[in-house]
């Protein structure tokens, strides 16, 4: 759901990300601490994708030194309404013991690092901004984001509640000032953001995105624009894993050819295997003979 709020000086999307999160959870068989990092940032890369054009692509990737290394999180238009979000960790199993606020501890099991995030287009270069990580919770990091490589002073609200069964909730908030906006409005978005229940807990008692959008703004005039999908998605295909084997050269190709009846290959995101045989290795092959 996207809006606006404080006569067009705040511009808000917020959206239930639980299917989404639960397909990560799926996929990886994430621990449930990297079920709680992973779904944040999936969840803050789905919302950012609601503002992006038709042939653009959003990267999120934090890099930690804790137990999941880093993660990885895409999002892109995909027409009529939707987004399409994937997302990896590099250590999947991470897991830690609760924090002292009994919460999943997700800046311990990412540690000190920072947020690379970049954004790609149909044409010309893709942008890249780097942050340190602010406090490793995700939202806390975005909004930092925001705030030092856009100059968008921002209040981000990522939760994902989980149980021993799997992903109960999940979702977001992110509202984000616009030139003109008075000093009053962004005191009175965090405060409502202190204020109000976890996001997860407003989803699990039925709230919707309209009313995440309504409990951060409060009294700031809101203005609700429309509704948007997100979707687990990924865009992996054969023809890209080729091109990837094509890109290890003809001599470690031909190797690999004749030393394996099959080649495996897993995407990172989906984890959609892809198999080819030695023929279909040979032939990759004569393709690079054919370029001379």
């Amino acid at each position: 759901m996207t809006a606006s709020a404080a006569n067009g000086t705040v511009s808000l999307v917020a959206g239930i990300t639980t299917r989404v999160v639960r397909e990560a959870q799926r996929r990886h068989r994430l621990a449930p601490t990297a079920s709680a990092a992973v779904g944040r940032l999936i969840t803050g890369a789905g919302l950012l994708g609601a503002s992006l054009g038709s042939r653009e692509r959003l990267t999120l990737q934090i890099k930690g030194d804790g137990p999941i290394g880093s993660i990885v999180a895409d999002s892109w238009n995909a027409g009529t309404g939707s987004i399409a979000a994937r997302a990896y960790a590099r250590w999947p199993a991470a897991d830690i013991p609760l924090n002292e606020r009994g919460k999943f501890d997700v800046a311990g099991v990412i540690g000190k690092g920072r947020l690379q995030v970049t954004k790609s287009y149909e044409l010309g270069q893709p942008y890249n901004g780097i942050v340190p990580l602010e406090t490793g919770e995700i939202g806390d990091d975005i909004a930092a984001y925001l705030a030092n490589s856009q100059q968008i002073p921002s209040v981000v609200a990522l939760g994902v509640l989980a149980n021993p069964a799997g992903i109960v909730a999940a979702g977001g908030i992110i509202a984000q000032l616009m030139p003109g906006a008075a000093d009053a409005t962004i005191e009175a978005l965090e405060r409502n953001a202190r204020e109000m229940p976890a996001v997860t807990q407003q989803i699990v008692d039925g709230a919707d995105g309209e009313a995440l959008l309504a409990a951060v703004t409060r009294s700031l005039d809101l203005n609700v624009f429309g509704d948007f999908t997100i979707a687990f998605d990924c865009r992996c295909t054969r023809e890209k894993v080729e091109s990837a084997l094509l890109g290890l050269g003809r001599d470690e190709l031909s190797k690999i050819a004749s030393e394996q009846p099959h080649t495996e290959a897993t995407c990172e995101f989906c984890k959609r295997q892809y198999v080819l045989s030695a023929s279909e290795v040979h032939t990759l092959v004569s393709r690079l003979d054919a370029r001379g």
